[in-house]
């Protein structure tokens, strides 16, 4: 196993999650290789913008196969963490299906516009190494209009008008609905915890 790499999936979230992982002393590679994905110690999916393309962009590099397949840890963030579910009503994009659920968009209530952007706060509800460190209702920075609802993998959800999984975990696999790059020390705690994962 080789460093860390970060899928080059397109998103514009790239540069400031290595950023943060730098700051922890991790320097990730940046890269769209099947080779380079399988070798890494660790793996993860940023993504930003909309289900489908970011599905296209994986099928064109030959990793929609890919991922599922890979046994180390693996870290989906944001729309990251919805392409590793089933299905996304956003485009009535096919995912990767490694997670059972599908996203669907966050409805518009008093005083909850859409997309939800801003701090919210994570609700823990078991314990996972991935919140080891953070208190329940830390604060963390979301920027999305789809949600999963929360399930049997659901580590911890958001409250924004109805409950949403905000982090998720199976297996080697891992979701993060929040942006852990943009939530300050919440997110620094939670890349840490993610990278001590063997």
């Amino acid at each position: 196993m080789t460093a860390p790499v970060i899928i080059a999936s397109g998103g514009a979230n790239i540069a400031s999650l290595q950023f943060a992982l730098e700051r922890l002393g991790c320097h990730p590679r940046v890269s769209a290789e099947a080779d380079e994905i399988q070798n890494a110690s660790h793996v993860i999916l940023p993504g930003v913008g909309a289900a489908q393309d970011a599905m296209s962009r994986l099928d064109a590099a030959g990793l929609s196969n890919v991922i599922p397949r890979l046994t180390q840890p693996v870290l989906g963030i944001c729309l990251g963490m919805q392409l590793l579910h089933q299905a996304s009503d956003e485009g009535n994009a096919r995912c990767l299906g490694v997670l059972p659920g599908h996203a669907a968009r966050l409805v518009p209530q008093a005083g909850r516009a859409v997309p939800h952007m801003g701090w919210n706060q994570l609700s823990a509800v078991r314990e996972h190494p991935l919140l080891a460190g953070l208190e329940n209702g830390a604060f963390a920075y979301f920027v999305h209009s789809y949600v999963l609802a929360p399930g049997d993998d659901t580590v911890a959800v958001c409250d924004y008008g109805t409950a949403f999984a905000a982090v998720v975990s199976h297996a080697n696999f891992h979701g993060a609905q929040f942006h852990p790059e943009r939530s300050a020390a919440t997110g620094a705690r939670f890349l840490a915890n993610f990278l001590e994962f063997a």
